[in-house]
């Protein structure tokens, strides 16, 4: 058995419920919108992120999920999705999990269009329920996407990035909805409990090992056989560059500075920057620290009794730290 259909094994019926009652939150009145969410709903990944709050609310709750939970997965992933159609027009992207994207095959001004239209159906999930606690917990996470999507672009421009405004990007960016999915799954079945803030910790521990993990693959071998170097083709910051930075001669640092800056198109360059960062342990650097982030979640568990929610959670906490893709 896949990984990924072990860990969602104990909530195998709520994700199939759920995808029904998802796919009806997406409707409208405008059959070219229908089109295109069809579209979407039928290129969906592996959605870890409505298993993280169908899994959590059964752990806090001892099982017990309600329409909250339903409501609370959907709202995550109408955002998730959104960010995403937003996502791949600000990079300029055409492919999306091996697919056409959206703006790839309706142009910029309907995927931008799509995007808020699923953001603002997102909101409604929670206003049309009075679930204002849910609404807080999901708004509060989009402005820290966006937050954390600014901080990059203006840090990238000076290339300044230390370790700790890195976890800030990362926090912001990537943990902030998985910290969002935990805690809206703790708050649809245990409002207002200690359990919202604690699961929230959780996600956000998860996220930054798991964005830690992504940034290892641009120079690890991938299925080509190769290291990728996409981050340093679009200057972007990485733990493992981050560390040999701050940790190289002045000589050195000025050259890798120069390379991401005015030489990040030259394949030959980019591999040696790849050699570089590799041989001076900034892997071994960034893999410490994602164990740090990965065994801090993990302890957060502990003080749940053992289920068969536990486990998946648990499972899913390594499979973060040890998928391949």
């Amino acid at each position: 058995m896949k990984i990924v259909e072990q860990i969602k094994q104990p909530i195998a019926y709520e994700m199939e419920l759920f995808e029904q009652k998802f796919q009806l939150s997406m409707s409208s009145q405008v059959a070219l919108l229908n089109r295109i969410t069809h579209y979407i709903v039928n290129r969906k990944g592996k959605q870890m992120r409505p298993m993280f709050v169908f899994l959590v609310a059964k752990m806090v709750s001892n099982g017990e999920i309600s329409e909250r939970t339903y409501r609370g997965a959907s709202v995550i992933e109408l955002i998730h999705t959104a960010s995403l159609v937003h996502d791949d027009i600000v990079d300029d992207s055409n492919r999306r999990r091996g697919f056409f994207s959206i703006n790839a095959l309706w142009k910029n001004k309907i995927a931008v269009l799509v995007g808020d239209y699923l953001l603002s159906k997102g909101m409604l999930v929670c206003i049309d329920n009075n679930d204002f606690d849910l609404l807080k917990i999901i708004s509060v996470a989009v402005r820290e996407i966006v937050e954390g999507e600014l901080l990059q672009i203006e840090k990238a421009r000076k290339l300044d990035i230390t370790e700790d405004v890195y976890y800030d990007i990362i926090r912001q960016k990537t943990a902030t909805l998985i910290a969002a999915c935990c805690s809206l799954g703790a708050a649809s079945v245990k409002p207002n409990s200690p359990d919202v803030e604690t699961m929230r910790k959780f996600g956000e521990l998860i996220g930054m090992a798991f964005q830690i993990k992504d940034d290892l693959f641009d120079y690890t071998e991938d299925k080509i056989g190769k290291p990728t170097g996409i981050d340093i083709k679009e200057q972007k910051m990485t733990l493992p560059l981050i560390y040999v930075l701050n940790n190289t001669s002045k000589e050195k640092k000025k050259w890798l500075i120069n390379s991401v800056k005015n030489h990040n198109k030259d394949k030959k360059r980019v591999k040696e920057v790849i050699a570089f960062v590799k041989n001076n342990s900034g892997l071994e650097y960034a893999e410490s620290k994602m164990v740090v982030f990965k065994d801090k979640a993990l302890a957060l568990l502990e003080k749940y009794p053992e289920s068969e929610f536990k486990s998946s959670l648990v499972l899913m906490v390594n499979y973060v730290i040890d998928r391949k893709i």
